[in-house]
């Protein structure tokens, strides 16, 4: 049966439609970055060390304690906020100007909430991600719709995007470290359900693993040919070696390789020049064309700077390409103007006469989103004066002098790396 799915771009634009054929819907060798046995035991997931870079600009904890307090107050329970509570045991996240709730935002909320040790909405977040976006049957069973309209429940996609099962799975497991699994929901077991369910999918329906498993990949969508193609913003190693620390599902040789593989990946995606990747690319590294947009550095790829960073604090296994990856993105940002950089570009650095739109506002703009993950780089030691992590602490969650305001994608990406500049985003181990 030829079934369309609604995909709603993921780096935040409006509905666009692709046709996939979910229930009949009909190389390069995957390299691994070499490990230094110097480096491979000092990350902070081994230490328990995360550096607190705010404290190391010069500001004291009361006031990184103050303004991250202030952002949570503000995404989750001020007047621009993006959490709504649904009755006495549900709460969800939503795209505001997109108008639906996402597995992305779902799961980052979730994070956020484990990180910070606030079950309570964790627990809600994940009650409704299970009700009302989780497949109980069928090809897609374990897996999420990844959007759907709150207003109406009705989902605007039934497929998956495996970003969110991706983040779904980490934060249920360092729930599972934090709170136990005997306090009304065995996260443990929820994980598990969807791992469990990720590895029984071989193609029936045109269904597969969130992984591709010949290129040890996560794929862009795990449903036909999506499959076999990437997003480099998904390739979040730090995440694949807490699968293989806490998921005990016999798969843990394979995680660990596919973070190494997500490593080399990184090295073919990000221009040896500027830093920049394109958002969407093959299993090369190469760029991948899609209907919406041509290939560029957009919104999605915002988010690759902060997976680095966080993958060397958490496991320091690629620390000499990270160093120079850091030092290579952040440069060219400042040849652009710290202050002023704009928020899409060409790898190679100029401007693209395409301009993917952000919700209905079609507009470059110095954005807070890369602001904040730009600043995040700065972990990896190649900002010297610190001059990003000032410039994100200078930076305001409050709407442009056009009105634009975006508290969903530019508020979560904020929020996340003043918990990475703090020391505060933390692989969570049991106990």
């Amino acid at each position: 049966m030829n079934t369309f799915f609604t995909f709603v771009y993921r780096g935040r634009v409006g509905l666009l439609l692709l046709g996939l054929l979910y229930a009949g819907l009909g190389c390069v060798d995957a390299q691994r970055a070499p490990k230094s046995a110097a480096t491979s035991q000092k990350g902070a997931f081994y230490t328990g060390k995360y550096p607190n870079l705010l404290r190391k600009a010069g500001y004291s904890q009361t006031a990184i304690d103050q303004k991250i307090s202030q952002t949570y107050q503000a995404l989750f329970e001020g007047p621009n906020r993006i959490y709504f509570e649904v009755g006495d045991s549900m709460a969800y996240v939503s795209d505001l100007k997109n108008h639906d709730a996402r597995t992305e935002g779902l799961s980052y909320g979730m994070m956020v909430a484990v990180q910070l040790n606030k079950k309570a909405v964790f627990d809600r977040i994940w009650r409704w991600s299970k009700k009302y976006l989780q497949h109980q049957e069928g090809p897609l069973a374990g897996y999420f719709a990844w959007s759907v309209n709150p207003a109406t429940l009705k989902r605007n996609s039934e497929g998956p995007a495996s970003d969110g099962e991706l983040h779904f799975v980490t934060s249920l497991l360092f729930a599972s470290n934090r709170w136990g699994n005997n306090t009304g929901i065995n996260y443990y077991q929820e994980a598990r359900r969807i791992l469990d369910a990720m590895w029984k999918k071989d193609g029936t329906g045109d269904v597969f693993n969130l992984i591709n498993t010949q290129h040890k990949q996560i794929s862009f969508v795990p449903v036909g040919d999506m499959y076999n193609w990437t997003d480099p913003s998904y390739h979040v190693p730090a995440f694949l070696e807490v699968w293989a620390a806490y998921a005990k599902d016999g798969h843990e040789p394979f995680y660990k390789a596919c973070a190494d593989t997500s490593r080399a990946f990184l090295h073919r995606a990000c221009s040896a020049a500027t830093g920049l990747n394109y958002d969407y690319t093959e299993f090369s590294g190469k760029p991948h064309a899609t209907k919406w947009a041509p290939p560029a550095f957009r919104y999605d790829s915002w988010r690759v700077p902060m997976n680095i960073a966080m993958d060397y604090v958490w496991f320091g296994q690629d620390k000499a390409w990270q160093q120079q990856y850091a030092r290579r993105l952040q440069g060219f940002l400042r040849g652009k103007g710290l202050n002023t950089f704009e928020d899409q570009f060409n790898v190679d650095g100029s401007r693209p006469d395409f301009i993917l739109p952000a919700g209905n506002v079609k507009k470059l703009r110095h954005s807070l989103g890369l602001v904040a993950t730009s600043a995040s780089a700065s972990l990896m030691g190649q900002d010297p004066k610190l001059d990003f992590v000032h410039a994100l602490w200078d930076a305001k969650l409050a709407p442009y002098e056009d009105a634009y305001f975006d508290p969903y994608y530019d508020g979560l990406l904020y929020l996340f790396s003043l918990l990475h500049l703090s020391g505060k985003y933390q692989a969570i181990k049991p106990g």
